[in-house]
């Protein structure tokens, strides 16, 4: 799974730490997300989804080689 998360936590103005206390996770887990090396639940999804002000089709998408 692709992600825009560091896009979009970087145009709001928010450090890694910052989107973390806002969505209640560790600061390692979003530098994981932004990474691509975890997989956050949907969940997750929804409240950085929140956070950032976009939908999910905009920061989360799943590439299957089409």
């Amino acid at each position: 799974m692709e992600n825009r998360v560091k896009a979009a936590r970087m145009q709001r103005g928010l450090t890694q730490q910052e989107l973390a206390d806002r969505v209640g996770v560790t600061r390692q887990t979003i530098s994981l997300i932004e990474k691509g090396k975890y997989n956050p639940t949907l969940r997750l999804c929804l409240e950085i989804c929140y956070v950032v002000g976009q939908t999910l089709d905009e920061i989360f998408w799943v590439d299957r080689g089409m």
